[in-house]
């Protein structure tokens, strides 16, 4: 062995402290980057001497000749990885749930005095007010107004509903176009990676950015990540080349499989979102979700997408059957609309006018519209509220068939049952607002209980993972006394060959 070989094995552990150190300032920089993940290096002995051979020299034993920095390397956890994406697309699918049942509460505004039930209450107060004075003008204008403002209420429901339909539609669409770019730029990341790990290198930070996207795609659905190798001569502990495909609630393929990157065959393959397919009904719902062409019922996987796609209305199974919170909210209202127009008419034309004319029509439809978007007053009604038949007969004072319209909204048996057996207008909206309230609230819990499990599993994973400043700073102190030492070994060292070369024989004096 040299005698030179203490200077090597100093200088070998004063590069790899440096590297060490190096390694604690760039976690230190990221503290507070997203999605950074802590590194370290993993230090190696190197070879020791003399190696296994033929001709080595017979010694004792074989000596040490330091250390080297072997990688740089992740502190990272895929099982704690795989644990936060399911849960991340769980929380997706109830936020989204959850946002779009509170605007829905939002609009019905129930139990309030400006919802539906209150005014249709009003409407009912000025019938029975009308029964007792039916020949009086002021109790007629009131009930043609509170018929319009019942009218008015179901438009406004109708078209406030639809407007955040339209808002559901624009969120699914973008977020498809989302997707398919987080995908474009995992199929990036995995380009650059394939082109480092060959060489050797382990591109730590393009694996931080990768992850990030990752998580970030999981919210929009439920995903199962796979890796393979980019190469042979890629390093034993690189993460290689990221795979991902569709998974159910259940996290089982679907079949045939939804692929949406493959980076197993060798050359890349990036599979995104075609665009989202839409009814031509007049609630257009989502008749279809597709990947490069391969549909697949996207309501089975957790996500954001399939809890707006819940929200907006959805055909998937092709079967004609519209589901949805909020067309199947649209849809009761257009019913509860007509059939209380066509059950108060049917009464209404039944009594006399003021006149002794018979009855006409109470509510209409405006505009070729139907159900709750096009219910309104008759404008004859409007225009002479003694149009209105409050009487049964010719005889003035007589107010019974006042009385009969006011039991329109509390009769349990109208014809054919079309709201549903003992069922009244009234109880109809009752059990709509109260469908929704349970929906909502179910949809606030699991929206709080998914996120709760969420951040448990972030703060484990974060408690592997992220950068602990107090721990740098230990680490810090570690690999500063570290290199200091190494340099005081190459500075005795030094002092040692200085006493052979230069006080050591008289040769050359």
């Amino acid at each position: 062995m040299s005698s030179f070989h203490g200077l090597e094995m100093a200088k070998r552990a004063l590069f790899a402290q440096q590297s060490a150190l190096y390694t604690t300032g760039h976690n230190i920089s990221n503290a507070n980057t997203e999605g950074y993940t802590r590194q370290r290096v993993n230090f190696e002995t190197t070879t020791p001497y003399p190696a296994a051979s033929r001709n080595r020299p017979e010694i004792p034993g074989q000596i040490g000749t330091g250390v080297e920095a072997g990688s740089v390397q992740r502190v990272r956890d895929k099982f704690l990885d795989y644990q936060f994406r399911s849960e991340n697309s769980k929380s997706g699918f109830w936020t989204s749930k959850s946002e779009a049942l509170s605007r829905m509460e939002t609009v019905l505004n129930e139990p309030s005095d400006n919802g539906l039930a209150s005014t249709m209450e009003k409407f009912w107060n000025s019938l029975q007010e009308l029964a007792v004075n039916p020949d009086n003008s002021g109790a007629r204008s009131v009930v043609a107004n509170r018929g319009m403002a019942v009218a008015e209420t179901f438009q406004h429901l109708s078209k406030s509903l639809s407007s955040h339909r339209t808002d559901l539609k624009n969120q699914i669409d973008t977020t498809v176009k989302e997707t398919n770019s987080l995908l474009r730029q995992i199929g990036s990341l995995n380009e650059q990676i394939s082109e480092l790990e060959p060489h050797g290198y382990l591109p730590n930070d393009l694996y931080d950015r990768r992850d990030n996207l990752i998580d970030k795609l999981s919210s929009k659905m439920n995903i199962k990540v796979t890796y393979s190798k980019s190469s042979e001569s890629s390093p034993k502990i690189a993460d290689g080349i990221a795979s991902i495909e569709v998974v159910d609630n259940t996290g089982n393929s679907f079949q045939p499989n939804i692929v949406l990157i493959n980076g197993t065959s060798g050359q890349q393959q990036i599979n995104e979102f075609d665009d989202p397919e839409y009814g031509s009904d007049p609630y257009a719902s989502v008749t279809g979700i597709s990947v490069n062409g391969e549909t697949f019922n996207v309501l089975e996987s957790n996500g954001t997408l399939g809890g707006l796609i819940d929200s907006y209305g959805h055909d998937i199974d092709g079967d004609g059957a519209i589901q949805g919170t909020y067309t199947d909210m649209l849809t009761n209202l257009d019913k509860m609309a007509t059939e209380m127009a066509k059950e108060f008419n049917r009464v209404h034309k039944s009594g006399k006018a003021l006149d002794g004319t018979d009855g006409i029509d109470f509510f209409a439809f405006k505009n070729g519209k139907s159900g709750a978007a096009g219910i309104t007053v008759n404008q004859l009604i409007m225009d002479e509220p003694d149009n209105i038949a409050a009487s049964t007969n010719d005889t003035d004072g007589e107010g019974a068939n006042a009385l009969a319209l006011s039991e329109v909204f509390t009769n349990k048996s109208l014809a054919g049952n079309p709201l549903g057996e003992n069922t009244s207008i009234n109880s109809f909206y009752d059990s709509l607002i109260g469908e929704m309230g349970v929906e909502a609230e179910e949809a606030k819990r699991m929206t709080e209980n998914t996120g709760i499990l969420k951040s448990q599993v972030e703060e484990q994973r974060m408690s592997v993972s992220s950068v602990s400043l107090d721990e740098e700073m230990s680490n810090m102190i570690k690999f500063q006394h570290a290199y200091n030492a190494a340099a005081r070994s190459m500075t005795t060292i030094d002092e040692m060959l200085d006493r052979i070369i230069n006080n050591m024989g008289l040769v050359g004096r």
